[in-house]
């Protein structure tokens, strides 16, 4: 008979679920550690079958801070449960388990997400936020035993327009200097090179810093159409801003001054710009980040009427005029 885990104690649960559920990723780290492998592991196998989704999700985050491969087994029996829940919660705590697993070190932990992105292709019409995060996921684990897995499951797929898989197979097959080229290509589908930057921005590593001033490049001539039209252009823009923004204090003094001008000009641009609000706020905070004083007035005359919104723009313009 196997064994039952305790319940967990309610004041360590409820804490550890609390941190969780506020988004305090330091916080529930700590508390993973502070637990002890043995005492964690328990309260997070209990935590599993509760009926919270949130807790279950908690619980998910957890075994993937403990690692190893009791901690893989568990997810990927408790994933099993998830998917076949068909459920709102199913699909968030599935998330989770996906994001957990990413984090796992080792071999065990990349044949599972394997086995998701398999199981997810081989359902009638996957959801593309399924496919973004294992292929995320996949690209922590990145290893040349995945590139006939991904490049059969795209096969099957046939999907009509680029996914975030298309661009995780770009990434495993091409080194970095043929990324560079691939990426000032511009007969290669903007789509493509947007799912390309999506999947580098769950994790950007620094042999890539390289190929970023190619993927600036191609935005420039897209900058007339991006900035009056919500298209294929501004979502490119969108993602590579994004990708700019995870740690521009680290990322953009590795940039070559003449990229960082050419950067400088499209956010002047997309400041002004009516096609994407979300962009016209990452341009704010790029400039905040490497505009130059003059840039104040353009960034006061444009900001939104939105006090909240208004606020990033202001900021950014306090920084510059020092």
């Amino acid at each position: 008979m196997s064994r039952v885990p305790a319940p967990p104690r309610p004041t360590l649960a409820l804490s550890f679920i609390e941190a969780f559920r506020e988004g305090d990723e330091t916080r529930t780290r700590a508390q993973v550690i502070q637990f002890g492998a043995r005492k964690a592991r328990s309260l997070l196998e209990a935590m599993l079958e509760a009926p919270d989704a949130v807790a279950r999700q908690a619980a998910a985050f957890g075994l993937g801070e403990l690692g190893g491969a009791a901690s893989v087994k568990l997810l990927e029996h408790q994933l099993a449960l998830e998917e076949a829940r068909g459920s709102h919660d199913g699909a968030a705590v599935a998330e989770a388990i996906t994001q957990a697993l990413g984090r796992i070190r080792g071999a065990s932990a990349r044949a599972s997400l394997a086995r998701r992105l398999e199981r997810l292709v081989a359902s009638d019409r996957p959801e593309p936020a399924d496919l973004n995060d294992v292929a995320c996921a996949l690209w922590r684990k990145r290893h040349p035993e995945l590139i006939p897995i991904v490049r059969q499951c795209l096969e099957r797929l046939a999907h009509p327009t680029p996914t975030a898989l298309h661009g995780l197979l770009v990434l495993l097959e091409k080194p970095p200097e043929e990324l560079r080229h691939w990426a000032a290509d511009g007969s290669v589908p903007i789509e493509l090179k947007g799912e390309v930057l999506t999947v580098l921005t769950e994790e950007l590593p620094e042999t890539l810093v390289s190929t970023l001033p190619a993927f600036i490049s191609s935005a420039e001539p897209l900058m007339d159409t991006a900035v009056n039209h919500k298209g294929a252009a501004s979502a490119y823009c969108v993602d590579l801003f994004s990708l700019l923004l995870l740690k521009p204090e680290h990322l953009l003094p590795m940039l070559p001054d003449t990229t960082l001008d050419r950067l400088r000009d499209m956010a002047r641009k997309w400041v002004a710009a009516t096609s994407s609000l979300k962009c016209s706020l990452q341009a704010a905070v790029l400039l905040k980040h490497l505009g130059r004083k003059e840039d104040a007035a353009l960034l006061e005359a444009h900001r939104p009427a939105d006090p909240t919104l208004a606020k990033v723009f202001d900021d950014a313009a306090q920084v510059l005029r020092g």
